[in-house]
């Protein structure tokens, strides 16, 4: 017998758990897994899946200004 074939695994617990449940909260928890795995899916997209993502009424030229004006410095320098 391998050691492995000794130990329990995590879906078998679950399930153990889980088996009682009626077959709506069932259907309910497998809607919830699902959502989690298509949420981890999308945060492996590559960069081109957020172009033109933002949208604003402000122009190019305002938003740099907005940035530019939120801008806070508090690097202070040393008299030598």
């Amino acid at each position: 017998m391998d050691a492995s074939d000794t130990r329990v695994k995590i879906p078998d617990i679950y399930f153990a758990f889980l088996e009682n449940l009626s077959k709506k909260d069932k259907l309910s928890l497998i809607e919830k897994l699902n959502d989690s795995i298509s949420i981890h899916e999308t945060k492996s997209k590559s960069i081109d899946y957020f172009y033109g993502i933002w949208e604003s009424d402000n122009s190019a030229e305002e938003l740099i200004k907005e940035i530019h004006s939120a801008r806070k410095f508090t690097r202070k320098y040393e008299e030598m």
